[in-house]
């Protein structure tokens, strides 16, 4: 499928199904911590990049076709609310299942009521907040012209105001940037006018293009654990298993999976091993002609988690 990949294991959402809405990559923001690279051009205007129908459609096939879905999110390869057609596509497919249906964005257009009013009829908005401070919030996410701070906070806060659903804020934490008692601090009382259900703490754990993003020490996680809890509930989201019981094609689900995000290879291993028990040979055949395929290539990061990623001359 064109748009459609997974379900995925999802630390926040268990089995989920994505939707992917753009091309990448359009984004407002070049932040610093980004698991698809650096934004080449800025996208600042909303577009239906794709037909709506379309979209529409594999949703349907998914759902016909899969079992384990536990939230249906859609996602950009870039800033999911740059789709023009999002509420539409909510809209359906809230029309045709009961799975709850998630939004993961940066949060930057939540300060156009349009924006606003279409993600009201979602289950749950994942939004991110990296700083407590217009000079942070510069350094860390790195924001087209006339996207700033102050504009952010805003459009967080005024989407709390009008919605019912579970807003979810993400906090991507990051070893000598915002994980000090200052910056934390300043994190939390910007949350305090938000007025999140849940704050998501994320680690830069998939690999980043720039070498500064590093990963927070344990005391730094605690650290912010116990300051941003005396504003909302604090979670550090478990990661779940990957599922391909359901997978056709295990190469075409790796490669949707690897063209949005880097995949942790002993997720994958898992994954085959549940797929294919007391057979650790065939599994290794798999993974040894996945590799042999040229789709894909793997990073190895400095704490020695491997990752695979789709090789840049296959990517299209």
């Amino acid at each position: 499928m064109k748009h459609v990949f997974g379900p995925v294991s999802s630390k926040r959402l268990g089995q989920s199904l994505g939707v992917d809405v753009l091309p990448s990559k359009s984004c407002t923001w070049n932040c610093i911590y980004c698991q698809l690279g650096k934004t080449g051009d800025y996208v600042t205007e909303r577009r239906e990049y794709y037909p709506r129908e379309e979209i529409l459609q594999e949703i349907r096939q998914a759902i016909e076709s899969s079992t384990a879905i536990d939230w249906i999110t859609f996602v950009g390869s870039g800033e999911t609310t740059l789709y023009k057609g999002l509420g539409w596509l909510i809209r359906e497919t809230k029309k045709v299942t009961d799975i709850p249906v998630a939004v993961i964005t940066n949060g930057s257009l939540l300060s156009i009521e349009e924006v606003r009013r279409e993600l009201l009829e979602t289950d749950a908005v994942l939004p991110s907040l990296n700083a407590g401070s217009a000079e942070l919030f510069e350094r860390i996410d790195r924001p087209a012209s006339g996207f700033t701070y102050e504009r952010h906070v805003h459009g967080l806060t005024e989407f709390r105001k009008v919605y019912r659903g579970k807003l979810w804020i993400e906090v991507m934490l990051i070893a000598g940037m915002n994980d000090s008692a200052e910056a934390l601090q300043d994190i939390a009382t910007a949350l305090e006018k938000i007025r999140p259900d849940t704050v998501h703490l994320v680690m830069p754990t998939r690999p980043s293009t720039e070498s500064e993003v590093r990963l927070p020490s344990e005391n730094a996680i605690s650290r912010a654990r116990l300051i941003l809890s005396r504003v909302a509930k604090v979670v550090h989201p478990s990661k779940g298993s990957m599922n391909l019981r359901n997978t056709e094609d295990i190469i075409e689900t790796v490669t949707a999976i690897t063209r949005r995000h880097p995949l942790q290879e002993r997720e994958l291993r898992h994954a085959l091993d549940e797929l294919i028990p007391d057979d650790h040979d065939q599994v290794e055949r798999i993974m040894v002609g996945l590799l042999g395929s040229g789709k894909f290539k793997t990073v190895t990061l400095q704490d020695g988690e491997v990752y695979w990623v789709q090789d840049s001359d296959t990517k299209g």
